[in-house]
């Protein structure tokens, strides 16, 4: 009997996939604080060499586009990216842009909602492998960016989007 147990063990520990280990992935360290003085293109996210791109949206409805750089250079096989966010100084005035965040993602949506100063949440779509993709959603808070939300989704057979909270 002891034989069959010692049998039946080795069987299922042999049919039982070792677990694998996951690394986090490194989240790149901005070169300046929320809030503080920067200039785009040179400050947030980016690598020694950029490769610069800009995506500047009016997120705050004011007439004048906030500053969204990308260093193209550091973006994922996947196309994600690390898109840096800078507040213009108020029109005539001797202040500078301030760095407001960075999003992650390979795609950005501006939302209807606002946060703080009248700022527009925006939508990061994050691809994984496989069909899977994580969004996160960003909302201004006290003077910068902050992730406020993060849902994981799959895309399906007919193009639609599956995340782990939708009614099925």
């Amino acid at each position: 009997m002891a034989g069959r147990l010692v049998l039946a063990l080795a069987l299922f520990a042999g049919c039982s996939k070792p677990k694998q280990a996951t690394t986090p992935r490194e989240v790149p360290t901005p070169s300046v604080q929320v809030g503080a003085c920067g200039e785009p293109g040179r400050d947030g996210v980016m690598g020694e060499n950029p490769n610069l791109d800009r995506a500047d949206r009016d997120l705050d409805g004011d007439g004048t586009p906030e500053s969204i750089v990308v260093d193209r250079a550091m973006c994922t096989g996947d196309g994600n990216c690390y898109w840096n966010v800078f507040k213009p100084p108020p029109a005539g005035s001797q202040e500078c842009a301030r760095y407001a965040g960075t999003f992650a993602g390979a795609a950005l949506e501006p939302l209807p909602a606002t946060g703080d100063d009248n700022m527009r949440d925006v939508r990061g779509y994050w691809n994984l492998h496989g069909g899977r993709m994580l969004l996160q959603s960003y909302r201004f808070v006290r003077g910068g960016y902050q992730l406020v939300d993060a849902l994981l989704c799959r895309r399906a057979a007919d193009d639609k989007l599956d995340c782990s909270d939708s009614e099925r």
